[in-house]
């Protein structure tokens, strides 16, 4: 039972790990600025899809993940075709609390009705 109990642990800390991991940043051989982006462009795919969708919250964009034009294709197609979207940092206009900072209270004040607290902050973009 103490082997069992110690794998679960490593696996709830390997995914853990996994939500968090970074980007490494570009080596220093010269790439190019747009193979810095594309490998940005990879990462930050990698990132979406070791996301864990399944939660209310998506805490790495700070909107309910049902919601989240960031991390679902469709959601985002659904967006574009309303004439919803922030061409310049690639989201939801109603989501983009870079040209809109009001935008985050407004779903944090989601999160806080639903939870009672405060939710956790975005990533930094």
């Amino acid at each position: 039972m103490p082997t069992l109990n110690r794998l679960i642990w490593f696996v709830l800390l390997i995914g853990l790990a996994g939500c968090n991991a970074s980007p490494s940043p570009p080596s220093a051989s010269g790439t190019s600025k747009n193979d810095s982006a594309a490998s940005s462009d990879k990462a930050q795919a990698d990132r979406h899809a070791a996301h864990d969708h399944s939660a209310w919250w998506c805490n790495e964009h700070g909107v309910p993940e049902d919601e989240c034009g960031r991390c679902s294709a469709k959601l985002a197609a659904q967006f574009q075709k309303k004439g919803d979207w922030c061409k310049e940092h690639d989201r939801p206009d109603s989501q983009c609390f870079i040209c809109h900072p009001e935008k985050e209270a407004l779903f944090a004040a989601k999160y806080e009705a639903k939870f009672g607290e405060k939710p956790p902050k975005p990533e930094a973009d």
